[in-house]
This record gives structure tokens, sequence and C-alpha cells, in this order.
């Protein structure tokens, strides 16, 4: 699987591709994303047209898209997966490796995986 050079890590030292290779269920892909001025309009095109291609794989649950307030133009998708075994799946897929190439080059992708877990008085996993 290789994703643009625009998809930086969030750990440099433990990026997407190494976390692909864990075998991990259920999974929650957090990527942050920060668009140039002027290209707003050209994400959210390409960031539907390959969103529209990743719901109709095996073992997509679901995803919502959040925009920082004012006037910071980042972005961030929660989307979750039933593993990182459909993750990997759909990301290899080359439909949608040409969709995530039409982000405007001004986009810059920062996913990571990542796993609930309970904390005893504040959240379950």
């Amino acid at each position: 699987m290789e994703l643009p050079k625009r998809f930086t890590p969030l750990n440099d030292e433990f990026p997407l591709k190494r976390q692909l290779d864990i075998s991990a269920a259920p999974i929650v892909l957090i990527n942050i994303f920060r668009v140039g001025p002027g290209d707003e309009v050209g994400f959210l095109d390409a960031f539907i047209s390959a969103g529209e291609t990743l719901k109709k794989q095996r073992g997509f649950i679901s995803t919502q898209l959040h925009r920082a307030i004012g006037d910071s133009l980042t972005y961030l998708n929660y989307v979750v997966w039933e593993s990182t075994e459909t993750l990997r799946e759909a990301f290899s897929r080359p439909e949608f490796v040409a969709k995530v190439s039409a982000y405007p080059a001004s986009v810059v992708a920062t996913p990571h995986l990542f796993q609930k877990i309970a904390v005893p008085g504040f959240c379950t996993a």
C-alpha cells in the first residue's frame, strides 16, 4: 500500500504502514487534514469522492468529518473500521489511491489508528 507523499505520520516512529501490519479490531482511523487557502472546495469534493469508494468496502462502519472553528482550514475525520485487515484492503484498492491522489496539492493528511480503551469511572471499551 502506497499513499501519496502528502500523507504524513502523526508519529514518525510509528507510521500508518506499520500500524496497518498489526492485527486489531475494531479500529478508529483519525485523519487530520490541513488545507491551503482557496482549496477548501476542492478538498471537500475529493474527500467525498474518496469516501464514496471507502464506504462501499468490506469492514467500513461509519465516518464523521469535523471542521475546525474560526478561520482554521483544518479538518478531522473519524472513521470506524471492523479491523486493520479491512482498512488495509480498502486503502490498497487502486480506485481509492487514485481518488486520494486527486486532493489539491496544498492538502496534507495526517492519519493514525486508535482503539477504544476502558478508563474506570470515565468510559468503556
